[in-house]
């Protein structure tokens, strides 16, 4: 019957509104959580096929859609490895329970946003227990390649608040002025002496003692020094001697002519530097090139060490953990040395609104979101890490408070078809022959 069908679509009304009215309540409860993304309900009607002058009302039937894609507003924080993504993409996590029961790799689940902080074990994780992914860089700071199309690669990343660090120095460049006169025939010919400290293996301190000998001639100026190198921790043994040729001419007075080599590593014109073999490995010398003042000159009267520059560093104490925009995690130490420990990718689907959505804002890809890929932060449809942040909800408390007038409404209206079909009902009850 017409009347009937009015009754079962005023009842569809009510579940209809109903489901409406548990979405905008969740939306709003959760109008404070960081990353929550909101729940929208559609209505789509249900039609009977009617013939000739009747209607039969066929009602209403909600579905719910969580829009994962939308973005909230990012906030600022004090704590640098509060994490956010600052358009596509999602941060990889897992379960701390997952993690610490070590049965295999656990299930990666993809977030938006988190707060986390080293634990006990110095996982970075969130105070719902989310560890965040990463792939592990290699000790030189390099991150291998990893495949990107599984999560199998992705480890806890893991910081060792105690840890110390130093790296030992593969390289120098020596910028120094020879005394001009002391190549003359009235010249003393005393050595000048430089010692250059360097980092071994361990971190420990140890030197390249340089000696600068002028050739001294009978007669005039010789422009010639003998330069020789001594390792400390060899005993000051002779890792390398040299003679130096210097330009007196008017266009590069000063510059070096000429680079012989007695011992050591070979002069190399091209690039201007030598390679030493001290008591833990190579080292690379810079000294200038031919006709350059960038290295050793000989002018005037005056010895100076201009400027000497290496790498390396001593054994120095973590002091902090960043996460730039491009997913490097960076380990900071005391002695100014940072140092790349991981990289976290970003997870990108076809349909990230396809997916599971699971507790703390977590989500697990689904067939209909279709296959995910790791990203490089900042490259390909992804955007990138945001440190110091965090995404707050994508609620918008007016316009859910709005829909929920229009959805209380809405509700009355259906519970008043019922009222009314139920007072027609009795009216026909009523009916007597």
């Amino acid at each position: 019957m017409t009347i009937s069908s009015s009754l079962n679509a005023g009842v569809a009304g009510l579940a209809a509104n109903a489901s409406r009215l548990a979405s905008i309540s969740d939306n709003i409860a959760n109008s404070s959580t960081y990353g929550y993304k909101r729940v929208q309900t559609d209505f789509h009607s249900m039609v009977i096929s009617s013939q000739g002058g009747t209607y039969s009302a066929g009602g209403v039937r909600a579905t719910t859609q969580r829009l994962i894609d939308e973005r909230g507003a990012l906030v600022s924080t004090s704590n640098a490895t509060d994490l956010a993504v600052r358009g596509r993409g999602m941060l990889p996590v897992a379960k701390l329970s997952q993690v610490n029961a070590a049965n295999g790799v656990p299930q990666m689940l993809l977030t938006t946003t988190g707060s986390f902080r080293t634990n006990s074990d110095g996982l970075l994780t969130t105070e719902t227990g989310l560890v965040l992914l990463g792939w592990p860089a290699q000790p030189d700071g390099t991150v291998p390649s990893y495949p990107r199309d599984t999560a199998e690669g992705l480890e806890p990343v893991q910081i060792n608040v105690n840890q110390f660090s130093g790296e030992p120095t593969t390289r120098m460049a020596l910028g120094v002025n020879l005394p001009a006169t002391e190549t003359d025939a009235s010249a003393s010919g005393e050595a000048q002496e430089l010692s250059v400290e360097y980092f071994d293996n361990l971190g420990t301190s140890e030197s390249i003692r340089i000696s600068f000998t002028p050739t001294v001639p009978a007669t005039g100026s010789s422009n010639e020094w003998t330069m020789v190198l001594r390792d400390t921790a060899s005993d000051n043994a002779v890792i390398g001697e040299y003679v130096l040729t210097f330009d007196d001419s008017r266009a590069s007075g000063g510059t070096l002519a000429s680079v012989s080599t007695v011992s050591g590593g070979a002069y190399d014109p091209a690039t201007g530097t030598m390679v030493v073999n001290v008591a833990g490995g190579p080292i690379e010398i810079d000294i200038g090139n031919i006709g350059e003042t960038d290295g050793i000159t000989q002018l005037s009267d005056r010895f100076a060490p201009v400027s000497i520059s290496k790498d390396g560093s001593p054994v120095g104490n973590m002091t902090s953990v960043e996460v730039d925009a491009n997913g490097f995690v960076h380990a900071f130490f005391d002695t100014g040395i940072t140092r790349t420990i991981y990289k976290v990718p970003l997870v990108d689907l076809p349909n990230p609104n396809g997916m599971v959505a699971l507790d703390h804002q977590t989500y697990v890809p689904s067939p209909e979101s279709g296959t995910y890929f790791l990203w490089d932060a900042g490259e390909g449809p992804t955007g990138d890490i945001v440190s110091y942040a965090r995404e707050e909800s994508a609620t918008d408390v007016a316009s859910e408070l709005t829909e929920m007038i229009q959805t209380q409404r809405a509700y009355s209206s259906n519970a008043k078809v019922i009222q009314t079909v139920d007072e027609m009902l009795q009216e026909t009850t009523n009916i007597k022959r």
